[in-house]
């Protein structure tokens, strides 16, 4: 799902950026570009890379990478 139409960025691009160590907002401005042209993004962003930091995120992402 796109989170910043003016950057073009998606959830997954959010989730990735939290998987490669970004972890505030201010990182993912600066990385992605998300929440500093309109900002209508920023709620919505914020809450995708909280909950992508999340320990219970990181574990089920962490099972999901392992061979079956």
């Amino acid at each position: 799902m796109y989170v910043c139409l003016c950057h073009g960025v998606t959830d997954r691009e959010i989730r990735e950026a939290a998987d490669n160590g970004v972890s505030s907002m201010r990182q993912l401005g600066k990385e992605l570009g998300v929440g500093t042209q309109c900002g209508r993004c920023a709620c919505t962003a914020r809450e995708i890379l909280r909950e992508s930091r999340s320990p219970d995120y990181l574990a089920l992402a962490s099972m999901l990478a392992q061979p079956a």
